[in-house]
């Protein structure tokens, strides 16, 4: 396999022709992550007793230990697959949904994230024009379907978010979301997905870089991070990039109750994220 240049990378905000890629990029990233979840929720202690309770009154009904024992399981687990998709979101915020329309809004005018590899790489000529003319056809059909009510879609954009992909040769191979939820003075990172095949390659680290320098000029100094509780490699990740788990360093200077970020928390109130905190 090719080694990814991350000079050609270029860090662009979503638009509405990446809905379908972003989408299947993020089913795969969570792929593994949504049964893991479900064998930690299904593995804690109050969990475990409930089960054996409702199997002990099962059993006097059935009179099968088998029956008793996988039918609540079964139903649990039923239960899990319908509601942790609808609880996490699919962008790792409690939203039920994505606003895909207001994700991309006025992602063609966004200027790049910036990307330190770039000047390593010059495009050619012809690939500097090809570029120019597909951008210039990209305006035109972005102004024919400007139909929806701008303050409207200015009002959903907010609470959407933007979601940032990573685009090389026309191929989205990453993104990351920041959520439109973040309070004043801090931002949440909902979700980073890079695709399969590009891992391990400092990709993932590019794009939080290149947000963090983003979100750090528009005057925020505190990045909270999102990540799957029994995601070790997440963990190891972030800490990598000077994250810190929250509640590590409480009583210090810097800590304060007002800055505490909610982990998601699914079945019986059990977290299913845990929250990384970072001060740029």
């Amino acid at each position: 396999m090719v080694r990814l240049d991350l000079g050609d990378v270029v860090l662009r905000r979503m638009q509405e022709k990446d809905f379908e890629a972003v989408k299947a990029l993020i089913k795969e990233g969570c792929e593994g992550t949504e049964n893991r979840l479900i064998l930690h929720l299904l593995t804690r202690p109050l969990t475990l007793l409930m089960l054996a309770t409702l199997s002990s009154i099962l059993r006097c009904v059935l009179h099968s230990f088998i029956m008793a024992l996988v039918i609540p399981v079964f139903i649990l687990i039923i239960y899990l697959k319908l509601t942790i998709p609808q609880s996490v979101g699919i962008l790792g915020s409690s939203r039920p949904y994505w606003d895909y329309m207001a994700s991309s809004y006025h992602a063609n005018i966004e200027p790049d994230l910036p990307n330190p590899h770039s000047g390593r790489v010059k495009l050619i000529p012809n690939q500097e024009k090809t570029r120019r003319r597909k951008k210039a056809k990209e305006k035109e059909k972005t102004n024919e379907r400007e139909k929806v009510d701008e303050d409207e879609l200015k009002e959903r954009a907010k609470v959407a978010g933007e979601v940032w992909v990573a685009d090389s040769d026309a191929e989205i191979i990453g993104c990351v979301a920041r959520d439109g939820r973040s309070r004043d003075g801090v931002s949440r990172i909902c979700r980073l997905v890079v695709q399969s095949w590009y891992r391990r390659e400092g990709l993932g680290r590019l794009m939080l870089q290149g947000l963090e320098s983003k979100v750090k000029q528009s005057g925020i100094c505190r990045v909270y991070a999102h990540v799957p509780y029994p995601s070790k490699m997440g963990e190891a990740f972030f800490r990598r990039l000077g994250y810190r788990l929250q509640g590590e360093t409480a009583g210090t200077e810097g800590e304060e109750d007002d800055d505490y970020e909610e982990p998601e928390r699914g079945w019986l109130g059990f977290p299913l994220t845990k929250v990384f905190v970072k001060d740029l």
